[in-house]
């Protein structure tokens, strides 16, 4: 029963985490001023992509994750390292909140398929499932250890990707209220989180390259 209460507080953690890192609400700017100017059919349409391209990615950084990095070589540690620093980057901008711009002309925004385009890149890659989700995943699936573990990781993954659907599907609305002032001050917040999150990463990630390092 513990065990079983351990593995269901990993995956809401998880859930978290992945929330934090995925940032929709933090997105919304972006995602607003990329699909400036479209119909709602169309940014529902968008939405619907971006929604799915994040879960597809997520769960592909689960179940393949470690053997993409078998194959160059990487060992999970390093990763660990390497993701945390990347996420305490991305966390320290999101302090400073700010937003990555993305620059379209009017032109590239009426072709139909410039518009999957901009739902799969930068919308749905880098921007939410970034090489810091992609990392978390990879990390949190080590940890998981068994089939079935991976396969449970499918269910934050799914929530995050819902609620980036359900964010972004709202964020006309959002945008209005939190206004940018609002939605600056809820990145930073998620930034703050982060950061922590990121130092966590580290310590873990050196703990396995240096074993002598972190004396229990």
């Amino acid at each position: 029963m513990g065990h079983q209460m351990s593995e269901w507080s990993h995956l809401f953690k998880t859930g978290i985490a992945l929330f934090a890192i995925v940032n929709p609400i933090g997105s919304v700017p972006i995602f607003l001023s990329a699909t400036n100017g479209w119909s709602d059919v169309d940014r529902a349409r968008t939405v619907r992509t971006v929604a799915l391209t994040v879960f597809m990615v997520l769960v592909t950084a689960v179940f393949l994750g470690d053997r993409i990095l078998q194959f160059f070589g990487i060992s999970i540690a390093s990763f660990q390292v390497g993701g945390g620093i990347l996420l305490l980057l991305m966390a320290i901008s999101m302090m400073h909140a700010h937003q990555s711009g993305f620059r379209h002309t009017p032109e590239e925004m009426r072709a139909a398929s410039e518009r999957e385009a901009v739902a799969v890149v930068p919308l749905s890659i880098p921007l939410l499932a970034g090489p810091g989700a992609i990392s978390s995943m990879i990390i949190a699936a080590d940890q998981s250890g068994s089939f079935w573990g991976h396969v449970m990781l499918i269910l934050p993954v799914a929530v995050v990707s819902f609620l980036v659907w359900v964010i972004l599907m709202l964020s006309v609305g959002i945008a209005h209220r939190l206004g940018t002032i609002g939605i600056n001050v809820v990145t930073r917040l998620m930034g703050l989180i982060l950061a922590a999150m990121a130092i966590e990463f580290m310590a873990r990630g050196l703990g396995r390259l240096f074993p002598g390092l972190l004396t229990e």
